[in-house]
């Protein structure tokens, strides 16, 4: 295929403000045609002009991609695919021989550091002192200490090690923690103990900390269940900056009022955004950012640069980043 008469559709979320990361795509495609949409628009203009493209960079639709003919190349501008994570679609894609991509690149490191946060900001007790600043102005010095335990030789369940759970083992290996993992496929390379996702129930028990990362799909709905819940040990946390159709909520919130539970941050939830009214906002120790977990400052630029890297090594015929298919 004659590379400059690529086409190239993007419907990133770009804002007002975004405008230097929007004039650094533009400069980097050059005098090849960029056809611009607007974050979910799926109207029949955006969808016929996606018929047209060789390249699309944000987050089309999976019905409006499979009309594509042209198609060779999907870059999503996000870590997850809960979209794409189906079988049909997934042999689809494979069969028009489309390449789709995710950008997990750009999130692992900001997701690491939030998980990194939830867990030894709960450890030291921060929350805690906070309320108390905020509300008695007490100093609880003695209750706050005794509180506070030390990390070390705690045991850390991981559900899912992708890019953000190998970056997440980096950042607490130094804190000597015991470091365990689940996935649907163990590889063998990984750098701590990574079982099959089927040994979770032996596993749960043992935890201190349980963190989910696992994407939506129909294998992982509800995976965190009520029986899986009740299972782990008195004083658990749980931590889910996954998606938050994979934990049952209602049997959380059980856990938590009952006390047995020690905590629970929630970086997803569902729905999303959370009402205000809806019960988890005032539960017992449960901890909620609003889905801000990968957010970071320079986000926009490294989601181009992420692409434009990747758009490199596809001209080439190199090995793509972060390839899902």
């Amino acid at each position: 295929m004659d590379i400059p008469k690529f086409t190239f559709w993007c419907n990133n979320d770009f804002g007002p403000d975004d405008e230097r990361e929007v004039r650094l795509l533009k400069e980097a495609i050059g005098e090849r045609r960029l056809l611009m949409f607007a974050e979910g628009d799926e109207s029949e203009a955006a969808t016929n002009a996606l018929r047209t493209a060789h390249v699309a960079f944000g987050y089309p639709t999976p019905a409006a991609a499979l009309q594509s003919e042209k198609l060779r190349w999907i870059q999503l501008n996000s870590a997850g695919y809960t979209t794409y994570d189906h079988d049909h679609i997934k042999r689809q894609l494979v069969e028009r021989g489309i390449a789709l991509t995710n950008s997990s690149a750009v999130y692992d490191e900001p997701c690491a550091q939030h998980l990194l946060a939830m867990i030894t900001s709960l450890a030291r007790q921060l929350p805690a002192a906070l309320d108390s600043q905020r509300g008695s102005k007490g100093w609880e010095m003695a209750r706050l200490r005794k509180a506070s335990p030390l990390l070390n030789e705690q045991t850390v369940l991981m559900l899912g090690f992708g890019a953000i759970a190998r970056r997440l083992v980096e950042l607490l290996q130094p804190l000597h923690m015991n470091l365990i993992a689940v996935r649907r496929k163990v590889k063998g390379d990984e750098p701590i103990r990574v079982t099959s996702i089927s040994d979770v129930d032996d596993l749960l028990p043992l935890a201190d900390h349980v963190v989910n990362i696992l994407p939506a799909n129909e294998q992982t709905k509800n995976f965190l269940n009520s029986t899986r819940l009740s299972s782990l040990k008195p004083g658990a946390i749980v931590y889910n900056i996954g998606r938050g159709v994979t934990l049952d909520q209602e049997a959380l919130r059980n856990e938590l009022e009952s006390g047995r539970l020690a905590g629970a941050y929630l970086d997803v939830t569902d729905p999303e955004p959370l009402p205000p009214g809806h019960p988890l906002w005032t539960t017992r120790n449960c901890y909620i950012t609003p889905h801000s977990g990968g957010g970071h400052s320079n986000e926009k630029e490294r989601q181009v640069k992420h692409f434009l890297e990747n758009l490199r090594r596809f001209e080439r015929g190199e090995e793509l980043m972060n390839r899902v298919l």
